[in-house]
């Protein structure tokens, strides 16, 4: 009798072509189906792993989510014992959890959260180049706090999605942005928090805050961009590199959290 098994991993995005598997590229997804099938000895048919979601290349996780049903069950801490054993350094279990067959790590989801990490100094820190996103130019926390909330709400979202979505609709709800500022490491980290996130949106809604930030562009500018339903009103993307998959949430009352 199978088991269907919750995994939560973590990774290191820097040498994966992101999430989803590509043929001859390093994927999170095939070095998680090989280890995956490795421990259950390659059984026929092979087994599938579902994630969570997509991470683009070179996007970081602490909380991606996904499952897999082994035919022969493992106790839950023995298998994050097995997983951990075979990953590769880049990558890690953080926990495991055994589930019934309704679980679905993509469509069971009701919230995910992402962090964005800016590098605000002149020149780009060779330590912090693979974990952030670098931007040289003054920013003003006030102004960037003010913005973010314009885009909290059930929006159209289509002038921040890159070309190359597949989402039958650009609608979705966020429930909360924070902007915060850390002096001592000269960053600034953008938290988003809502129902589902389109292919490059938080990267572009980070650089049009970033624009704000600067003050490039009117504090006001977020309903005019969201208006227009226009990719041309916000055509810069953040990097890859500052972005984090923070958690998946299951949560059915989710969107009632307080998350100050």
């Amino acid at each position: 009798m199978s088991q269907r098994y919750k995994v939560v991993i973590e990774y290191d995005g820097t040498d994966f072509a992101g999430f989803q598997v590509q043929p001859h590229q390093r994927t999170v997804e095939s070095v998680l189906t090989k280890v995956v099938n490795q421990i259950a000895k390659n059984p026929q048919p092979a087994i599938q792993v579902f994630g969570s979601g997509r991470t683009d290349a070179g996007v970081h996780a602490h909380g991606q989510v996904i499952h897999f049903d082994l035919p022969k069950p493992i106790p839950a801490p023995n298998l994050r014992l097995a997983l951990n054993s075979m990953f590769p350094l880049d990558m890690a279990v953080v926990s495991v959890e055994e589930v019934d067959d309704t679980f679905h790590a993509r469509f069971s989801t009701h919230g995910k959260r992402y962090r964005y990490i800016v590098s605000n100094t002149p020149f780009v820190d060779p330590f912090k180049r693979n974990y952030t996103g670098h931007y040289k130019y003054p920013l003003n926390l006030d102004r960037m706090q003010t913005a973010s909330r314009d885009l909290i709400g059930e929006h159209d979202f289509t002038s921040f999605v890159a070309s190359g979505s597949q989402a039958k609709s650009n609608i979705r709800m966020i429930y909360d942005v924070q902007v915060h500022e850390r002096p001592e490491d000269h960053e600034f980290v953008f938290d988003f928090y809502g129902s589902g996130f389109l292919y490059n949106q938080v990267r572009i809604m980070v650089a049009l805050l970033l624009q704000i930030g600067n003050g490039r562009r009117p504090v006001n500018d977020i309903p005019r961009v969201l208006a227009a339903k226009d990719r041309e009103e916000a055509r810069e993307t953040a990097p890859a590199s500052g972005l984090y998959l923070e958690s998946v949430l299951y949560d059915k009352h989710v969107s009632d959290e307080n998350n100050n």
